[in-house]
Order: C-alpha cells, then sequence, then structure tokens
C-alpha cells in the first residue's frame, strides 16, 4: 500500500557525497509523512554520487526522485535549479550528509498549516566530531522584542530545518549564485524582511546536521566575507524596522568574527584584531555606497 504523501519538493544539493548520500536519503524515505518529489542536483561530482542516487531511489514508492547534473557551481545555484524543476507549492532542502528525523516533515507542515506562515523552522542535532549538541533555534527566535532583527544579528535558522513556500523563494528571486557561503542565510533574510510572510521556529530537534572534516577551517575565510556582505545588504531592512541600522550593524559583525573563531582559542586574538579593523572598513562602505535593499538577484522568478 502506498504512504501518504504531502505536496512537498525536497531538493538536495550533492557534491562528492558517494559516503553519505544514501544515508540521507532514507532519512527521506523514512518519513511518516512522505514528500510527492526529491530533487537531487549533482553539483559536479568526480565520485559515484549520480550512480547511487538512481539506486537508492528505485527504493522510492509514490515519490518521484528526479536527478539533475551539472558543472561545479556551488549550493546556491544548485539549489535554483532545483526550484526550477520544482512541481510542489512547499519546498524543503535537505543536504547530502545530513539527515531527518522521521517526523520532520509531519510536523513541520503541521505547524506551517495552523497559521498560514510562509516559513516554518525547527530545533536540530549538531554534530562535530564524536559529540552531539541540541541547538535551541526557538532561543534565538524568542530572544528580543523582533525575530527577524535576531536573525538578522545570529542567523539561527539552518536550511536542513525549514519549509517554506515555494512562490516566497520565487518572488525574492532565487538564491544569490555570487554568494559561496551562507546563501541559505541571505534567502531567510530576502523572504522575511517582506511583514506579509509571517514565520515561526519550534523547539523539536528534527534533524542532524555533520560536518564535513576540515570544512570549518577551510571555509571560516569566505563565510566571512559572505555574511559581511549580507549583514550590509539588509541594513535597509533593519532601519525599516525602527532598528538601529548602525548599532545592528556593529553586532553583526561581533557575532560573524565570534563564531569564526568558535572552538579555536588558539586564533581568538587573531579574530578580535581583524574584527576591529573590519569595522572601520564595513561602516565606511555601509555609509557610502551600500545602504540599498537587496534586489532578487537570482536566476529564477515567479513567472
Amino acid at each position: 500500500m502506498l504512504r501518504k504523501t504531502a505536496a512537498v519538493s525536497v531538493i538536495m544539493p550533492a557534491y562528492n557525497a558517494a559516503n553519505s548520500i544514501e544515508t540521507s536519503l532514507l532519512s527521506i524515505l523514512h518519513q511518516t509523512l512522505l514528500p510527492r518529489e526529491v530533487i537531487v542536483i549533482d553539483d559536479g561530482s568526480s565520485d559515484e554520487t549520480a550512480n547511487i542516487v538512481d539506486k537508492t531511489a528505485l527504493q522510492f514508492k509514490g515519490v518521484t526522485v528526479i536527478l539533475r547534473r551539472q558543472q561545479n557551481k556551488g549550493a546556491g545555484a544548485a539549489r535554483n535549479v532545483g526550484l526550477i524543476h520544482a512541481s510542489q507549492p512547499y519546498i524543503a532542502f535537505l543536504d547530502a550528509d545530513d539527515t531527518w528525523t522521521p517526523e520532520k516533515l509531519e510536523r513541520s507542515l503541521t505547524i506551517m498549516e495552523q497559521d498560514d506562515y510562509a516559513l516554518v523552522a525547527h530545533d536540530y542535532i549538531d554534530i562535530r566530531s564524536d559529540k552531539e549538541v541540541h541547538i535551541d533555534c526557538v532561543k534565538g527566535f524568542r530572544s528580543g522584542t523582533d525575530p527577524y532583527v535576531q536573525l538578522y544579528l545570529k542567523g539561527y535558522i539552518a536550511s536542513i530545518s525549514v519549509i517554506v513556500k515555494r512562490d516566497a523563494i520565487l518572488t525574492a528571486g532565487g538564491f544569490d549564485e555570487s554568494l559561496r557561503n551562507a546563501q541559505d542565510f541571505d534567502m531567510w533574510l530576502a523572504i522575511l524582511r517582506d511583514p506579509r510572510h509571517k514565520f515561526t521556529v519550534f523547539n523539536e530537534p528534527l534533524a542532524r546536521y555533520s560536518h564535513t572534516p576540515g570544512s570549518i577551517m577551510s571555509h571560516t575565510d569566505r563565510r566571512i566575507a559572505c555574511c559581511t556582505k549580507i549583514a550590509l545588504r539588509y541594513l535597509p531592512a533593519i532601519k525599516a524596522r525602527n532598528q538601529s541600522a548602525w548599532k545592528n550593524l556593529w553586532l553583526r559583525m561581533f557575532f560573524i568574527y565570534y563564531e569564526a573563531s568558535y572552538g579555536m582559542p588558539i586564533r581568538r586574538m587573531r579574530y578580535i584584531i581583524r574584527f576591529i579593523c573590519a569595522l572601520f572598513l564595513v561602516s565606511w562602505r555601509a555609509f557610502f555606497c551600500l545602504l540599498e535593499p537587496r534586489k532578487p538577484i537570482g536566476s529564477i522568478s515567479n513567472d
């Protein structure tokens, strides 16, 4: 007997994920409420990622599995390809080395439909080496008086926890392919700056996020650069909410550099010095040229 499905497209970017993608796909297959389709974008892998997807797809009954292959363009471009091929009104994201608990889709959709939210997210389990930590995203959502400002400051929404309306992403123009990091953070800020787009975060850890060995160190500088660009991009949205643009920009820069030095006490002093220097440069850039809203700059539209 075919199991019940929901109007959800799951988008999964994958790059050289042969060692993990089967487990990720099976966590979708084991959902108590299945998505109608799963779209895997092989972003220029040189291993057996595509073959494993084809083989695992045979186990999906009543769920369409679509595999698209492209040259390596990054996660943002891969997600945009997924959005182009998605046919369902709700979108969920799962990376090829992460997993969901079986209740993820059912619980998220139940909450999403309670108040016509544009986006719903939840807590998750962060896995580093042998250590597992429950990341309390709800704490970020409830702290302060404005959840959007707290999102700008702390980036508490993880892409693997999100279900979002496809139309909301398309209206924002899709993911910014020029960002090689934090494209999802940019997208949530783009969608949710519209006060008509309600969102909520609930405190159930329904996903498991794995850190690829070496990725934290190798991507730190790139993440700092991308997050700084995003911080400048959304200053007008912060100001429009009757919040201090400068105060929140400086706080955001502090959190960017604090996160960069997390778990690296030996390097912390170096990042403190870089943070102080960055404040002057970023303030200069913000004042003179970058206080304009994000325009839809992805490669897709809502036509």
